[in-house]
């Protein structure tokens, strides 16, 4: 394991098989990451084991060599995020990547109301899955037609919030803590709480904080790693 917690006395072997977790920057992708990584440990065979929308910072586990193998029980473990919503205003991305298309005034919502709202994301949910989105469809991303204007017939998916707190309210920012299964979309939970409040709603801000046992305090960025590494504090890379 390459975290900040546990890096002392480590000659790990990035071509056999390591577990690194990054705290991602925002504006690139998860694969960004991999990509630059390959370069930094000098080794081909890596990958994530979650998805992070370019917009989003946060915790991104990565497996080298034969933890690899690992990727799918890394991805089944529970997920927390932290974050914003921002209510008044509708998009189809459901985050901020794209405008608005609807603005509706929030300044009557309470709140009451928004604890009421709060208590019916908690437990196992239905979300349709988002068009601005990865998953696939013929083989191709769904963000690739939803570019395009194209609308895709989607199945609901049942997800499980496994805790969610309203950290701090400053309409029409809504700040939350949020603790989920596999598979969840924030950004739909932040789309559906607004049509619940009757005002719209879309992802301001995402970061991801935990996943399983690993703590994003614990992480490197990309850059703190490829010091670590430039500075061979960390023996044992392209071995």
């Amino acid at each position: 394991m390459i975290a900040k917690n546990k890096l002392e006395n480590l000659t790990p072997d990035f071509e056999k098989g390591e577990v690194i977790i990054i705290d991602k920057e925002k504006g690139i992708t998860s694969f960004d990451v991999i990509r630059k990584l390959r370069k930094i440990l000098k080794i081909k065979k890596i990958g994530h084991a979650g998805t992070l929308d370019p917009a989003a910072t946060g915790l991104l586990i990565l497996c080298t060599g034969k933890k690899t193998k690992e990727i799918s029980a890394f991805q089944n473990q529970p997920k927390i995020y932290e974050g914003i919503f921002s209510l008044g205003k509708r998009t189809p991305s459901m985050d901020g990547e794209t405008g608005a298309v609807e603005v509706k005034d929030y300044s009557t919502v309470t709140h009451e109301e928004i604890e009421r709202v709060r208590k019916e994301f908690v437990g196992e949910i239905e979300q349709l899955p988002p068009m601005y989105s990865a998953l696939k469809h013929k083989g191709k991303a769904l963000y690739k037609y939803a570019r395009n204007g194209i609308e895709v017939e989607r199945k609901p998916r049942k997800v499980t919030v496994y805790e969610f707190q309203i950290k701090k309210i400053d309409l029409p920012d809504i700040y939350f803590k949020i603790k989920c299964s596999k598979g969840t979309y924030i950004r739909v939970i932040a789309n559906d709480f607004g049509e619940k409040l009757g005002c719209g709603a879309y992802l301001k801000e995402l970061r991801r904080t935990g996943i399983g046992e690993f703590d994003v305090k614990n992480a490197f960025t990309i850059n703190e790693l490829n010091e670590i590494i430039s500075e061979t504090k960390i023996s044992g890379v392209g071995n």
